[in-house]
This record gives C-alpha cells, sequence and structure tokens, in this order.
C-alpha cells in the first residue's frame, strides 16, 4: 500500500502506564479477536463469555514499538484517511461525522471500558468513542497468525473504526439490547458474529475508496499488487473456526462471537466490491 505520512489530531501516542489489577472488563464494542477470550474460559473450564476485546493475543510480553516508527505513523495516516472517508460519506446523506480517537499504547492503559494491557489486542471503546492497540500486535498477526503485510494492519484499523460507525448510527446499542433479550448464549453470540461481520464489510468499503483513489493522480494513498489479498489473509486469520482449530478444541458455530473464516472474508469482500456501506446489511436472512 502505498501512503503519505500525515499528522492527525484525532491520534494519540500513550506510554507505558502503571495501572494495576487488570480485570480486561472489555465487553462492548469488539475487536477482531474477541473468541480467544471464550476459548480462555473454555479451556479453564468455564462457560462461554462474550467478550470485545482482542483476548489475551500478545506471546512473550511483546511490546509495540516506539513512537515515531514506520508503523506507528502508517496507523496515524490511518487515523485520518479511514475517517476522512466516512466523514465524506456521512456528508452525502446530510449528517456529520464525529471523529474517533485513535490510541496505541505500550504495556497498560485506562478506558472508557476499563483497564486494558497490551495482552487485550486492538479493540474500540464505545464508551469513550476511542479505538486502543498496541502496535506490538502487529507483529503477532504477521508472525503467530501468518498475515503480514501493511493492508492486514489497516484492515484491522478499518475493522475498529467501524465500529465507531456502529456506535454513531446506534447499531451497537441495539445490538447490545439484543443481546441482553437473547433467550440463550448461542442467540447472543449470533449477534455479536453480525456485529463484527458488518464491521469487516465496512473495512471493505473503505478499501474500496483507496482503490478508486489509486487512480487519481497526487492522491495520498494507492492500492499496490497483493494489498486486498493480505487483507483476506488478515480475515482469515481471525476466523473463529481458525481459532478454535489453533487451540485444539472442538470448532462449535454456537461459540462464535466474530464470524467463521470464510464469513470474515466474504463481508469484506462484499464491502470492497460495492463500495456502499448499504450493502453491509448483516443483520437481514
Amino acid at each position: 500500500m502505498r501512503w503519505r505520512r500525515t499528522e492527525s489530531s484525532h491520534y494519540e501516542r500513550r506510554g507505558g502506564g502503571g495501572m494495576a489489577g487488570l480485570g480486561l472488563p472489555i465487553t462492548a464494542g469488539g475487536g477482531v479477536l474477541g473468541l480467544l477470550v471464550v476459548l480462555a474460559v473454555a479451556l479453564l473450564g468455564g462457560g462461554g463469555g462474550g467478550g470485545g476485546g482482542f483476548g489475551d493475543l500478545l506471546e512473550n510480553g511483546a511490546q509495540a514499538p516506539g513512537p515515531e516508527t514506520e508503523e506507528d505513523q502508517f496507523v496515524e495516516f490511518l487515523t485520518d484517511d479511514i475517517q476522512g472517508q466516512w466523514a465524506d460519506m456521512f456528508a452525502a446523506r446530510g449528517q456529520n461525522y464525529s471523529y474517533a480517537t485513535v490510541n496505541s499504547f505500550d504495556g497498560q492503559v485506562s478506558t472508557g471500558c476499563g483497564a486494558a494491557s497490551a495482552a487485550t489486542g486492538p479493540f474500540y471503546c464505545p464508551v469513550d468513542s476511542q479505538v486502543y492497540l498496541d502496535l506490538g500486535f502487529f507483529d503477532e498477526l504477521s508472525t503467530r497468525f501468518d498475515a503480514p503485510g501493511d493492508f492486514a494492519q489497516a484492515y484491522v484499523v478499518a475493522h475498529e473504526i467501524g465500529h465507531h460507525i456502529q456506535n454513531l448510527d446506534g447499531t451497537s446499542a441495539e445490538v447490545r439490547s439484543r443481546e441482553q433479550a437473547a433467550r440463550s448464549e448461542a442467540e447472543a453470540n449470533e449477534w455479536s458474529v453480525r456485529l463484527e461481520l458488518q464491521a469487516d464489510c465496512y473495512a471493505g468499503v473503505w478499501a474500496n475508496t483507496v482503490a478508486q483513489r489509486s487512480q487519481q493522480e497526487g492522491s495520498d494513498v494507492a492500492l499496490e499488487d497483493g494489498d486486498i489479498q493480505e487483507g483476506l489473509a488478515a480475515a482469515e486469520a481471525v476466523g473463529d473456526d481458525r481459532l478454535q482449530e489453533q487451540a485444539g478444541v472442538d470448532v462449535r458455530p454456537e461459540t462464535w462471537t466474530h464470524g467463521s473464516s470464510e464469513q470474515r472474508q466474504r463481508w469484506f469482500r462484499t464491502g470492497y466490491d460495492s463500495g456502499d456501506p448499504n450493502d453491509c446489511d448483516t443483520f437481514s436472512g
């Protein structure tokens, strides 16, 4: 992916914190890999849970790169590029867009949804309308999950900002209400899956705008060969079925909270092929 460095007032680089007692109460809003929270509970003999963060993803205490690294600059660029496109789409339908803040941090961080550590992985908190990620996760995405490349990273950020869109338009609140009213854990999980797949589709919608701008002279961003394949590989890597297989447990669709590899790829591709958020209706049918 070709991009030009920009500075964003909606991006914040936080240092390591001295927080204690991390209970990881990250629930609403979701991340890409929240299933791992469920797997951790299941493997310890508990019931399933509806965690929303990335779960315990970072191994060996991996730390994010320091400030002013290329990854740091890339996420800062993505913060405004992705949201700038959504602001344009909101304006086209007569609505104002409120920007989310994207925070990268080392170690630990305090959020509106509670305390989090590097092990939580990227997530969106609807309480404070902010995205949080430890950039060390991108190393895990490349090595542990076999999804390297800058567009794989862009997919993660675009997915989390997709949750911000859902928060702005009321979808997240509606899904939380449906989850609470669900008659079973499996039914609640299905609502979570539909929410996550829509965020994948929204990531694809942004990717479509990159493809369109690739044809414009002087554009700040452009696709390169293999970029969409990197995004699809990332979507495949974080499918619930693949994560269950990697964890050595039975593949059980009723426990999924984010969707299968096939579903995640299909909805990302739907958004990319269409470029229309209206085609990201994962709640019908």
